[in-house]
């Protein structure tokens, strides 16, 4: 196999694209050699300490020299660094966001970068659909056996979560007062990535808000009997969040528009809703219904597992190690 050299920014230890990467890196280091390499030079001092990620420094002669490479949700335009690299021998972009600027950079180099045309890979048919983008669809990759399905306390409150980075572009308004209904019924709030909340939400004894990261997310599904998620200005693309909350047997329940949707069948492992009214009644159905919540969370287990067995995964790897 090829060198391949993983290009991100590396941001934030919590965002989707860097554990994105990361997952692509434990992937393929077992058939070769795979380089990790921050675009950004605010690059995540943790995420620099924890992994082997090089920056690309032309003074200390640290860059890439030749081979495939990946760039997951960073691009090279308009990085003057590029024209002192070897020319890759293949130019992968996996792009896994909602940007259609970004989404028309990539399509035709600058004119004076002489690399192979980019191949495009893309998480979900929706994100292929509404950018008007082709390629080859890959599901990001999630390392399922981290999480497991446990036994409910059945007795204790029924508990609603919601994972995502502390960012109200992932939040949606309409949701503030749904938790403070379900707060008045007597549910408890468990929300990680959500401490900007605390001025919009009362306090609660059964209302938790803490930063992301706080926890892995293995543990904090298993806090779990129902996980909640819609975002705001935000378009999910896939929502790697959706399949981690799946793969811990927890029943979830979804905005209809984002690119998980094409992975749920509405009442069979998931639920997706259009409306706050629709969310409301939904979560209704699953606090009434005990054996209903564990059928549809072992559905949405069943469904993960099919997506991230390791045949199909090393399948999807295949197509990044050929010459």
């Amino acid at each position: 196999m090829e060198d391949i050299h993983l290009f991100n920014g590396f941001m934030n230890p919590y965002g989707g694209s860097e554990r994105e990467t990361l997952a692509f890196y434990s992937l393929l280091k077992k058939h070769g050699n795979v380089y990790l390499w921050a675009t950004s030079s605010r690059a995540s001092r943790d995420l620099l300490s924890s992994y082997p990620i090089k920056r690309i420094s032309l003074i200390n002669c640290s860059i890439p020299r030749g081979g495939v490479y990946i760039f997951l949700c960073a691009h090279w335009r308009n990085k003057y660094w590029t024209l002192f690299l070897v020319k890759p021998i293949r130019l992968i972009y996996v792009f896994n966001t909602f940007h259609p600027r970004i989404a028309d950079l990539i399509k035709k180099h600058p004119f004076w970068l002489r690399w192979p045309k980019s191949e495009v890979v893309l998480i979900s048919n929706f994100q292929s659909k509404i950018l008007n983008i082709n390629g080859v669809i890959h599901p990001s990759p999630i390392d399922i056996s981290r999480f497991t399905v446990r036994a409910r306390n059945e007795t204790g409150v029924f508990t609603i979560g919601r994972l995502s980075r502390d960012d109200y572009q992932k939040h949606n308004i309409e949701d503030v007062e749904l938790y403070k209904k379900w707060l008045g019924l007597g549910y408890k709030i468990f929300i990680q990535g959500g401490s900007f909340l605390r001025d919009q939400l009362p306090k609660h004894g059964n209302l938790l808000l803490t930063q992301e990261g706080a926890m892995p997310a293995e543990r904090f599904m298993n806090q779990l009997d129902v996980f909640y998620y819609r975002s705001g200005t935000h378009v999910e693309t896939f929502g790697r969040v959706v399949f981690e909350a799946m793969a811990s047997g927890v029943p979830v329940v979804f905005f209809y528009y984002g690119g998980y949707a094409e992975h749920i069948r509405h009442g069979e492992n998931g639920y997706l809703f259009k409306t706050s009214h629709e969310a409301q009644e939904i979560i209704q159905i699953l606090y009434s219904d005990v054996a209903l919540r564990r059928r549809i969370g072992m559905a949405g287990r069943i469904t993960v597992e099919k997506m991230f067995s390791i045949k199909a995964v090393n399948k999807r790897m295949e197509f990044y190690q050929k010459p």
